[in-house]
């Protein structure tokens, strides 16, 4: 156990707390409150990692560790406040949030990757008026760590709480565990609703529903492409543009409503769903991968075309209806008396 290394804080603090600010919006890990206080006599604190044999003034914690390893790193926490600080410390696994950004799991959630494997030295921390101080931690992997990628952060609140909806600061951890990496999205749920449309020789719209799931081992996000057909492929209409799917971590899924517009009534319709799996590098570099593509079957019965058919059909089963007893009137001839006459 390393007691918390204290010093005094050389930075001026609104630039240290516009810095840490901006970072946490561009990591999009926590929600509203995180900012650090700025009137006197608040909490007011900022989180930085600690330079080492990592390195300085890094954005974030990224290791490639395998299974049964071990490293140590540390995070600095400075209070910008008038008052001594005392904060918990602790580490959680990431979640993607119905928004679409990352979040960090509470203090009393239970965690099975990174916020299993990463220990502090210690629970909390007390930091002075303008000081700062630096927490020691460990990241440690068990023997049987599966390969992959694994999101998570470790994270300071206003001790004893630590809970989602409190005031937090952290910083993210990425970390690859060694091993085969495979990764892998699918579409699941996928369904196709047809609104219709009034004309019986017009088109409609139709609604394009279904769940993206990352059942690989590395995050990813999804490039999409949604698209409807009528038999044998022809009247084929196309949604309008997409926006990518939020990074998912494994086991994480999206689940997207997409619209198309001019959709003919071809009785049986084919919804294509086509997935371009984008796999982002611990240096942000980008990689498309195979493309994944999940298609369903809609039955789409142009009422209105019907109601007009059914109407005409009407009409001429009734033309021919009366054309037939005129026939067969016209072939009995004028009506004879059965009487026959009698002279005196």
């Amino acid at each position: 156990m390393h007691p918390p290394r204290s010093r005094t804080t050389t930075a001026a603090g609104s630039l240290a707390r516009a810095v840490v600010a901006a970072l946490l919006a561009a990591f999009g890990l926590f929600g509203a409150g995180t900012g650090p206080a700025a009137a006197d006599g608040e909490v007011s604190w900022t989180v930085a990692t600690a330079s080492g044999d990592f390195g300085s003034d890094r954005r974030n914690y990224s290791y490639t560790l395998d299974p049964g390893g071990r490293i140590e790193d540390g995070l600095v926490v400075a209070n910008h406040g008038t008052t001594p600080l005392h904060l918990g410390v602790y580490a959680a696994d990431a979640f993607t949030t119905g928004q679409g950004r990352l979040d960090l799991l509470g203090r009393d959630a239970t965690s099975t990757g990174v916020g299993a494997w990463v220990h502090p030295d210690r629970p909390d921390v007390t930091v002075r008026p303008g000081e700062s101080a630096e927490v020691p931690f460990t990241v440690a992997l068990p023997d049987d760590a599966a390969p992959g990628e694994y999101m998570g952060g470790i994270v300071t609140a206003p001790a004893p709480t630590g809970a989602a909806d409190g005031r937090r600061l952290g910083i993210r951890i990425r970390l690859r565990v060694g091993g085969e990496l495979k990764p892998s999205l699918s579409v699941e749920d996928l369904r196709v609703r047809y609104s219709g449309t009034p004309n019986p020789l017009g088109t409609g719209d139709a609604t394009v529903t279904y769940t993206i799931r990352n059942d690989g081992n590395s995050v990813l996000t999804a490039r999409q492409a949604v698209s409807l057909s009528g038999p044998f492929g022809h009247w084929d209409a196309r949604a309008g543009h997409i926006d990518d799917s939020p990074r998912l971590l494994p086991g994480d899924t999206w689940k997207v409503s997409v619209p198309v517009r001019g959709v003919t009534p071809a009785l049986r319709l084919t919804g294509t769903v086509t997935l371009v799996p984008l796999l982002t590098d611990a240096a942000g570099s980008v990689a498309p991968l195979a493309v994944v593509e999940s298609t369903a079957h809609a039955w789409t019965l142009p009422w209105a075309l019907l109601l007009v058919l059914v109407v005409l059909c009407g009409l001429l089963v009734a033309a021919l209806a009366a054309r037939r007893r005129r026939k067969a009137t016209l072939r009995e001839g004028p009506a004879r008396s059965g009487t026959p006459l009698t002279q005196e």
